[in-house]
């Protein structure tokens, strides 16, 4: 089972994506903070994470760039409500997998964005 963690300080966020995602086969964490995302990588070790980019504390990006110095294989899809370009250019020379802009379709997400990572991950 691919595992799945949601890192979002948006709470509501986290639950709807963990409820969906739960019932399509993914061992679903979530983490409200980046430093809560962090422990949940070292212990958990997900396959793919959901990664809000702008976040009070330790910024998306900065917990993408530990999350890589953690897990190198681990898949980071940046999240983010605002499309900055120069943010998402940033975010993939850090390593992210992809970007999906909010609010997001969950169609979009399970058809196009997640068929694409999990092919990596094989």
């Amino acid at each position: 089972m691919v595992k799945l963690l949601i890192v979002d300080d948006d709470i509501p966020t986290c639950d709807f994506l963990n409820r969906y995602l739960g019932k399509r086969n993914y061992e679903v964490f979530t983490a409200n903070d980046g430093e809560s995302a962090l422990s949940i990588v070292k212990e958990k070790q997900p396959n793919i994470v959901l990664l809000d980019i702008k976040m009070p504390g330790l910024s998306g990006i900065t917990v993408l760039q530990k999350i890589k110095d953690i897990d190198k294989k681990s898949k980071v899809i940046m999240m983010t409500a605002v499309k900055d370009e120069e943010m998402v250019k940033l975010a993939m020379e850090y390593g992210a997998s992809d970007y999906i802009t909010k609010p997001f379709s969950l169609e979009y997400l399970e058809t196009e964005v997640m068929p694409k990572i999990l092919k990596q991950l094989v």
